[in-house]
């Protein structure tokens, strides 16, 4: 049973910072990303972030790139991201996913096969 539990949301002012955390059990993720996505009111979830376990070579979205950093500790089967100069139009729920298989394009939605329960982060102007 592959579970993923997200924890470090919350609420803060524009300007602010969040650091959330993905624990993974359950099987092995070596081979694979592990990503972050988020989903506004009325919008479709879209990605975020992503990394691999073997190597940490990232990718980010235009709109978080300079502020949010992704990072991994391997021991611990968890995934981090570090969000920085938060702005109101990053108030989403956000959820962490984990692949568990090749995909054509792990910034999509579709790439990954195991979702966290999803955790909110809200910025107030």
């Amino acid at each position: 049973q592959v579970q993923l539990v997200e924890s470090g949301g919350g609420a803060v002012q524009d300007g602010g910072s969040l650091r959330l955390s993905c624990a993974a059990s359950g099987r092995t993720f070596s081979s694979y990303p592990m990503g972050w996505f988020r989903q506004a009111p009325g919008k479709e979830r879209e990605f975020v972030a992503r990394i691999r376990w073997s190597g940490g070579s990232t990718y980010y979205a235009d709109s978080v790139k300079g502020r949010f950093t992704i990072s991994r500790d391997n021991a611990k089967n968890t995934v981090y991201l570090q969000m920085n100069s938060l702005k109101p139009e990053d108030t989403a729920v956000y959820y962490c996913a984990a692949a568990g298989r090749y995909s054509s394009s792990y910034s999509s939605t579709g790439g990954y096969d195991y979702w966290g329960q999803g955790t909110q982060v809200t910025v107030s102007s």
